[in-house]
């Protein structure tokens, strides 16, 4: 049975993105794929799309010790607006690094992959 709608239930205020270096990377998440900086304030800095909710935390290990997070598959799914083999068309321009070209998934939905400055790789998939 389909769990109810819950009106109160939680949603994800971010995701947690470890980066080398915090002004590089929000740099590349704001040039190279067209996020805004949502909030800035010391350490935490995220980037998002205003008015769309979610945001990634771009998160800088301070020293040793702290955290962190191996390059590679992040699991997070950014949805694109309109055509995703245009929108990749234009990301390539500015120098985005693809881990796979656009590609016709066998459910019919569009993706590719992009990895950042510091290995993480995000999977982008047309969205509505």
């Amino acid at each position: 049975m389909p769990a109810k709608k819950n009106d109160t239930a939680p949603w994800v205020g971010s995701v947690a993105v470890m980066v080398s270096d915090v002004e590089k990377a929000k740099k590349w998440y704001t040039d190279k794929l067209g996020f805004t900086i949502l909030t800035e304030m010391d350490h935490w800095v995220t980037v998002g799309k205003k008015g769309k909710g979610g945001a990634l935390h771009l998160c800088q290990a301070s020293g040793e010790g702290d955290m962190v997070l191996e390059p590679g598959n992040t699991g997070i799914l950014i949805l694109v607006d309109g055509d995703l083999k245009k929108r990749c068309s234009e990301l390539k321009t500015r120098g985005v690094e693809f881990v796979h070209e656009p590609t016709k998934q066998p459910w019919g939905v569009w993706d590719a992959m992009v990895r950042d400055p510091d290995g993480n790789e995000i999977l982008l998939m047309e969205g509505e």
